[in-house]
């Protein structure tokens, strides 16, 4: 991916990574669009950065996403670029049946059926661009589970195996595929997140993002170095420490 020049939207980014991460897009002259449910955020985005532009979406409603995406194409007919940033993390107890299904059925719809129709509603579009990128977002809890968050860690490993599978089929054409793998960082994805020592800070994150999508274009993965002690944990052979690293570690 080129880190500059391009019409990127970035739907789920009016706060936290995703509005971190457009606004230094925007920095680097693209022309980006966020996208998100809640209208006031919209709002306070276009008084605060007059330069992003924004749309109304709902990444768990199949209608709002098409919506969007005619929108979006009607009107930024360049859009080379999505960045499918939506995404939720609840805790749940699978040991109590009544109390899990719910939480886990809706982390399910935006975190995997939201960026599956993303892709769906934008991928003609993208197809006729001579240079175009869909980013994935997964995690390292795609690679190394963190107890209190089951489905959250499956849907990240379902994201990372969907871009794999996707880059296989769109070889050689003009679409690649890449995925980014952010680990905790400080933003409000979990109560106290924010606070959290264990977690990386929203700035530096974005900064090393930036970086390694302008040093490293043709990447597949975007790794920032905090990441990585999950990513490979298998690969090393220190999984099982790693795993019990992580779970003494998070304050859930």
């Amino acid at each position: 991916m080129n880190i500059t020049g391009n019409t990127i939207f970035i739907p789920g980014a009016t706060s936290g990574i995703g509005l971190a991460l457009a606004l230094r897009l925007q920095q680097k002259g693209n022309t980006v669009i966020v996208g998100g449910r809640r209208t006031e955020l919209l709002e306070q985005i276009r008084t605060e950065h007059p330069d992003i532009h924004t749309v109304a979406i709902d990444t768990t409603d199949p209608g709002s996403i098409d919506a969007a995406a005619a929108s979006v194409i009607a009107e930024h007919p360049d859009l080379n670029v999505l960045v499918t940033m939506a995404g939720i993390m609840r805790v749940e107890d699978w040991t109590s049946p009544a109390g899990f299904l719910a939480t886990a059925e809706a982390t399910v719809t935006t975190n995997l059926l939201g960026p599956i129709r993303l892709i769906g509603a934008f991928i003609e579009h993208l197809q006729t661009r001579p240079h175009a990128t869909i980013m994935t977002v997964s995690s390292g809890l795609a690679f190394t589970p963190l107890r209190v968050t089951p489905t959250y860690n499956a849907t990240k490993a379902a994201i990372h195996m969907l871009s794999e599978s996707l880059r296989l089929q769109f070889d050689g054409t003009t679409v690649e595929i890449v995925e980014l793998v952010p680990p905790a960082v400080r933003t409000d994805l979990m109560p106290g997140q924010r606070d959290s020592e264990f977690a990386m800070p929203l700035d530096d994150f974005v900064t090393e993002v930036i970086e390694l999508i302008d040093t490293q274009p043709d990447a597949t993965e975007i790794q920032v170095d905090r990441v990585k002690f999950l990513r490979h944990a298998e690969s090393r052979g220190d999984y099982a420490e790693v795993v019990a690293t992580l779970n003494r570690l998070d304050p859930h």
